[in-house]
């Protein structure tokens, strides 16, 4: 992992050089092994979001990324769609499918139009995708995903919390407000909870990559494998 990366907005990174293992940002030389995101397993939260009965029929996974997410919907037997605009992504999420002899539709597709799907999904799925979007891209989003639910779906999203982020390098980190504004004309908001994100990095790992933060790393949160667990909302809503 190369190191001084610089300060970043969402709309700075492209996410298929990440994938790739080459700088995702211009002018940066900050590279990673793995994406940070890439835990090898789907996310504790999407775990228990399934174990609680939260995931109702066909699922569509928004920001799908390497696939793991998806794979264990499948496996639990949901219908699924991944949709990521990382090629390298998807192809990789569909090398894992077919390792695993699971039944995924992974699709490369623009998460703010989603032209190629229709009105079919009864649960939205967003683990970390829509705090990668741009300000100006949120509400495009919002509004793809209420035009391919069907009425009475539930969106569950896990995003970066603005509030607590002080020492986590992280892109777009989001307040309530902006979620508000951006997702209220078509979402009916439930519930708006703060919880974690389980990344690959342990914290010494996060004090080289960010040095500024290093007196600060003991305050991160870690689960019984060392990894960090960054700070998120879980955002529950309903198809208005």
């Amino acid at each position: 992992m190369a190191q001084n990366g610089p300060a970043f907005a969402p709309e700075d990174i492209d996410f298929d050089a990440f994938y790739r293992g080459e700088p995702p940002m211009a002018g940066s030389q900050l590279t990673f092994e793995r994406v940070p995101w890439d835990i090898g397993e789907a996310q504790p939260e999407i775990v228990r979001l399934v174990e609680q009965g939260e995931v109702r029929d066909e699922v569509l996974d928004a920001g799908c990324g390497l696939g793991d997410n998806a794979l264990l919907l499948a496996a639990r037997g949901h219908r699924v769609v991944g949709v990521d605009g990382s090629p390298t992504a998807i192809r990789e999420a569909e090398r894992r499918a077919a390792d695993k002899g699971l039944s995924v539709e992974f699709v490369v597709d623009d998460v703010t139009r989603l032209d190629g799907l229709d009105q079919r999904f009864s649960t939205v799925l967003d683990s970390a995708l829509y705090h990668c979007l741009g300000a100006a891209q949120r509400a495009a989003y919002a509004a793809a995903l209420h035009r391919v639910t069907k009425p009475g779906a539930q969106l569950h999203l896990f995003c970066f919390r603005a509030d607590e982020l002080g020492a986590a390098p992280t892109p777009g980190p989001v307040d309530e407000q902006d979620l508000r504004n951006n997702l209220g004309g078509h979402w009916k908001i439930l519930d708006l909870a703060r919880t974690h994100y389980t990344t690959i990095f342990s914290r010494e790992e996060f004090a080289r990559l960010q040095p500024e933060i290093a007196d600060r790393v003991d305050a991160l949160e870690v689960d019984e494998r060392g990894r960090v667990r960054a700070p998120v909302w879980h955002l529950h809503a309903e198809r208005a």
